[in-house]
């Protein structure tokens, strides 16, 4: 079975966390799925991804570059694997129709996003009752991720 996580948004918006996340999957040696709520979403995320930092990029790719194997990093609306991915994040909203196959899931929403509240309060909850490893994060006053639940 999957970890679970929830990172919930209150301090930094997504385009601040999830550079981050990703990084460190990368670190791992893991490839990762991002799946977004809408196509407007995830060319808001791959033109970002390539951007956010002025010294570095993370290499990624989504249906209009193709080479979907190849990519370390694969945006997507639809809850495809096409390259392989342990790590699956699931942001703005969007959610996971099955969750097997990776090693850890994690949900990532927004703190002023009441829908996107309510479907990660959802998300827990069917999470904790088929027994999956779910873990909770909030930001400190910090900054620093902290394990909440």
């Amino acid at each position: 079975m999957p970890e679970i996580l929830f990172y919930h948004l209150e301090r930094r918006p997504l385009e601040g966390v999830l550079p981050g996340l990703l990084q460190r999957s990368l670190e791992r040696g893991w490839h990762a799925i991002v799946k977004v709520g809408s196509e407007e979403r995830l060319e808001a995320l791959n033109a970002h991804l390539w951007t956010y930092d002025d010294g570095s990029f993370l290499p990624h790719g989504a249906s209009a570059d193709g080479h979907a194997e190849a990519q370390p990093i694969w945006l997507t609306t639809g809850d495809d694997n096409p390259n392989g991915a342990a790590v699956r994040f699931l942001v703005d909203g969007a959610d996971a129709a099955d969750l097997t196959g990776y090693e850890r899931t994690v949900f990532l929403f927004d703190a002023a996003d009441d829908a996107g509240v309510a479907k990660a309060r959802a998300a827990w909850k069917d999470a904790q009752a088929a027994g999956h490893d779910a873990t909770y994060w909030r930001q400190d006053d910090s900054g620093k991720w902290a394990k909440q639940g």
